[in-house]
């Protein structure tokens, strides 16, 4: 088989590999990741690249090198939902930057976290005073974690002694690229002659409407494929 032939059918093979075992591990591979989440991340992206293009290495060895780390994957995440000393050990624990308005140089230098980045971090989080901030807490996945001071954080209905509002519903998807979405018009007890009907009112067709969703108080968006907009403000 010519080498170029055989790089494309690796290539092939490593983006499956990388897919499924991205569907075995669940999303917390591609959501804010721990130290090993971050680890194993990133080998088996090493492996699947070495499956790709180094030829000289046999498919059947990368792949089952590959499915050693998914096992262990799994195996540690089973392991830490069971165990919180092993969550502990796995993905370390939160440590505290800063406590009632002071900064903690300490737990700063050990985890060699710079005041600019830290300032940076706040201003993410709206703040410009660390007077302001009652606890800062950096997380096992990176990020940081600013709980204000009282007479700095928003009023809440509860704050404000107001009368709590009945539950709100997620908006509701009715119509994707031109075809109904079925399954939410049944899940929610639709009709499609409703649906159908509240088109025909606006004088549409199912084909020409991009999009559709039913708003939380009832109301219903529609956007056709055709806009009627002669001059966008902004044309990519």
């Amino acid at each position: 088989m010519p080498e170029h032939y055989e790089v494309i059918i690796r290539s092939i093979i490593a983006f499956s590999l990388l897919l499924i075992g991205s569907r075995i591990l669940g999303k917390q591979t591609i959501s804010q990741m721990t130290i090993f989440d971050f680890i194993a991340s990133i080998s088996m992206g090493a492996i699947a690249a070495n499956l790709a293009f180094n030829t000289s290495v046999k498919i059947h060895h990368i792949i089952l090198a590959y499915s050693i780390f998914v096992i262990i994957s799994l195996f540690t995440a089973f392991i830490s939902m069971k165990s919180r000393k092993a969550r502990k050990f796995f993905a370390g624990d939160p440590t505290i930057v800063i406590q009632n308005g002071m900064i903690l140089e300490s737990n700063m230098r050990k985890m060699r976290y710079t005041l600019d980045y830290l300032n940076q971090q706040l201003r993410e989080k709206d703040v410009f005073n660390m007077e302001e901030v009652l606890y800062a807490i950096i997380e096992t996945n990176g990020t940081l974690t600013v709980l204000k001071k009282s007479p700095y954080r928003y009023a809440t209905r509860q704050d404000l002694m107001l009368h709590e509002t009945s539950q709100e519903k997620l908006p509701i998807e009715l119509i994707m690229d031109g075809e109904m979405v079925s399954q939410n018009l049944e899940q929610n007890n639709i009709s499609q002659d409703w649906l159908e009907m509240q088109l025909n009112k606006r004088k549409v067709n199912v084909s020409e409407v991009m999009y559709a969703v039913m708003a939380a108080n009832g109301n219903l968006y529609i956007d056709k494929y055709k806009d009627n907009i002669t001059s966008p403000i902004d044309k990519e």
